[in-house]
């Protein structure tokens, strides 16, 4: 008897170390891998097989990354997790606002990789499923309902932190960029009022972690933006 079909992970990576690396480290944890090592085979692969997820360095031999993703965004559905070199905070901000769903830098930890794309998977699926009650540790958010729960409890959130903690609610285990966030929330003039965000996530954390001063629930990626915790290395 055949079980449930495995997730399709698309590795895309002009080194064939780096590619035997995370082929080996994702069929170990049961993944189905595909190889592409320009973004011309990467977009035939995604035509053709439709994977879940794609894994995309930015530095391919035939087309920039940051060029690429928003092709894969026009072509899929898939999570796209950047694995790439690149430090730069203004790198990892252009590809997020680009479409991309995380991002992780080279040398990386393969426990935390992995932790990544069950992150992406499972947000890929919840999105499919269309539920609007997400559950994080023993915080509910009921969007429709524009509820908060800690512990039971219905937490109150002023206008401002309902607004902040339903954006990144939207995209689990995403880094969603702070000009993302003070555009859907303060609007355009306000893209580089940081501060706001600081502020608003303060308060936030006040109310909804165990322990504000080191969070688990709501973390910053420093100089690029705020995600909320869906798993852990």
């Amino acid at each position: 008897m055949s079980g449930p079909p495995r997730d399709k992970v698309l590795v895309v990576d002009d080194e064939p170390q780096i590619r035997r690396l995370l082929r080996v480290a994702l069929e170990r944890a049961g993944y189905d891998v595909l190889e592409a090592a320009t973004a011309r085979e990467a977009l035939s692969r995604i035509d053709i097989e439709k994977p879940g997820l794609v894994l995309l360095d930015l530095g391919l031999p035939d087309r920039d990354g940051l060029e690429f993703l928003p092709l894969i965004r026009i072509r899929s559905a898939a999570k796209v997790l950047v694995v790439s070199a690149r430090e730069a905070t203004e790198e990892k901000v252009a590809a997020l606002d680009l479409g991309a769903d995380d991002f992780v830098t080279k040398p990386f930890d393969t426990d935390e990789l992995l932790a990544r794309v069950r992150v992406a998977l499972r947000q890929r699926t919840a999105a499919q499923v269309g539920s609007d009650a997400r559950q994080f540790e023993d915080v509910v958010v009921d969007i429709a309902n524009r509820v908060v729960r800690r512990a039971g409890k219905e937490v109150h959130l002023t206008p401002k932190e309902w607004g902040l903690l339903v954006e990144i609610v939207r995209h689990p285990g995403r880094v969603v960029t702070h000009a993302q966030l003070l555009r859907t929330i303060w609007g355009p003039a306000h893209e580089h009022d940081v501060e706001y965000l600081r502020v608003t996530v303060r308060n936030l954390r006040a109310k909804l972690e165990a322990d504000p001063s080191a969070p688990r629930l709501i973390v910053n990626e420093p100089g690029v933006g705020y995600r909320i915790v869906v798993d852990r290395p």
